[in-house]
């Protein structure tokens, strides 16, 4: 599908949806347990992926926009019958190759995007707790194949690639009968994403020590999950500020309630740009004026999801931009830092691409045709660039539903210019 942007500014009020994060995450973890109920979750294409996953694994479930209803499997997840497909999603395929460990085995892959990510250090310590874990292409990525099961030991992680490895490892030990040491090399990179994971499983009755350089996790737990409710996502939210900002509107944006979610940073980011904010914690209120923008200096290490967005902040700011410490990003749904590099330089921004990051001088934005790269988070970044250039067409546009399955409809309810329809953009000339 295609989308087409014109210029137009935002005004009104929108509730933010579900986190994807905690939405994965409450799938999982209740589905290990004895199950129960998970509200308010956010039913994408990603979190389905999860659901699915989960049900191979024994759990049953049933489910609807304000609720799912999860039968868990009690810590005892059966072998899958079947290869587990995880299509887009690089959360699901990690978190369930280490439940895959705690059976006798399972193979999981996924769409293109999926194999081609890496996933060595949690092939490596998933191998080091007792398990076969190895990939089918011998690069690495999916199609994996998980053997034998965990018997818990020690490991040593490397951090530097994702911290959804840790997550995974985080979840499936407290199951296994023996206790476990993980140990992180280097840089703990997306460490909000590992606290989320953390405190879900401090919910669900689990106790886990750490420094964050280390992580000692006791075996022969177990989890009871239910009536959780599932905070709104940060990540999700930045795109409708964002608007905001870029457009000089006013809107407000519902249910963002504090939590851990380390893309909560874009309240910052947009204050220190100028943005004019308030936002009633207690009541998940946040109220955006956008004003003049300045670039600044930020570091992603902890922030990966946001990078398109700052990119596009930056585009239209006045000065530079630098993003910094986002190495990592590149090893997402595509490299977004080259995709946003190539697609807002296709829009008239002056943008240079760094191992680690970009440097974005502000400027004039002006419509062009540009690819989504097949990722959520380019297309939607990109959309909130054409409410700024205008006459802007965006293929891929299908791939919002992974984490935002209403977003054109919101865009355009809030008063963006957008229409989507079937088809493919044509190559730009």
């Amino acid at each position: 599908m295609i989308a087409s942007v014109e210029r137009s500014t935002v005004t009104g009020e929108v509730t933010v949806p579900p986190s994807k994060s905690y939405t994965h995450r409450a799938i999982a973890i209740s589905a290990l347990g004895p199950g129960g109920m998970v509200m308010r979750p956010l039913l994408s294409a990603d979190t389905r992926a999860t659901l699915n996953a989960s049900e191979a694994f024994g759990a049953q479930i049933e489910g609807q926009e304000t609720g799912i209803s999860v039968i868990g499997v009690g810590g005892r997840p059966k072998t899958p019958e079947n290869v587990i497909d995880v299509e887009n999603s690089g959360t699901t395929l990690r978190i369930m190759a280490a439940v895959a460990a705690l059976t006798d085995g399972a193979v999981l892959t996924g769409d293109a995007s999926i194999r081609r990510r890496p996933n060595a250090p949690l092939l490596k310590s998933l191998r080091d707790l007792g398990a076969e874990a190895f990939s089918i292409k011998k690069n690495d990525c999916a199609p994996l194949v998980i053997r034998g099961r965990i018997r818990g030991g020690r490991t040593v992680l490397d951090g530097s690639v994702s911290s959804q490895f840790l997550s995974a490892l985080l979840i499936a030990c407290p199951l296994v009968e023996g206790d476990t040491e993980i140990e992180i090399d280097g840089e703990l990179k997306s460490r909000p994403y590992a606290e989320i994971t953390l405190e879900m499983l401090e919910e669900a009755g689990a106790k886990i020590e750490t420094d964050f350089r280390k992580f000692f996790v006791e075996g022969g737990q177990s989890y009871d999950l239910d009536g959780y409710t599932v905070p709104g996502d940060f990540s999700s939210a930045s795109y409708l500020l964002a608007a905001a900002a870029v457009t000089g509107s006013r809107l407000t944006v519902l249910g963002l309630l504090p939590s851990k979610q380390g893309d909560s940073a874009i309240v910052a980011i947009l204050q220190e740009m100028g943005a004019k904010i308030s936002w009633d914690k207690e009541k998940g209120v946040l109220d955006i004026e956008g004003r003049d923008l300045g670039g600044i200096e930020v570091d992603a290490s902890h922030t990966p999801d946001l990078v398109p967005t700052i990119a596009v902040l930056g585009a239209v700011a006045e000065g530079r931009t630098i993003i910094k410490n986002a190495e990592h990003v590149r090893h997402k749904e595509t490299d977004r830092l080259s995709a946003m590099a190539v697609e807002l330089s296709k829009m008239g921004a002056k943008i240079e691409e760094r191992p680690d990051g970009l440097v974005v001088d502000g400027g004039l934005l002006q419509g062009a045709k540009v690819s989504g790269h097949h990722d959520h988070r380019i297309v939607m970044a990109l959309t909130v660039a054409g409410l700024v250039a205008g006459d802007t067409i965006i293929d891929a546009a299908e791939s919002v539903s992974v984490s935002y399955p209403g977003f054109f409809e919101e865009m355009a309810r809030i008063g963006c210019s957008v229409a989507v329809r079937e088809g493919r953009a044509p190559p730009a000339p």
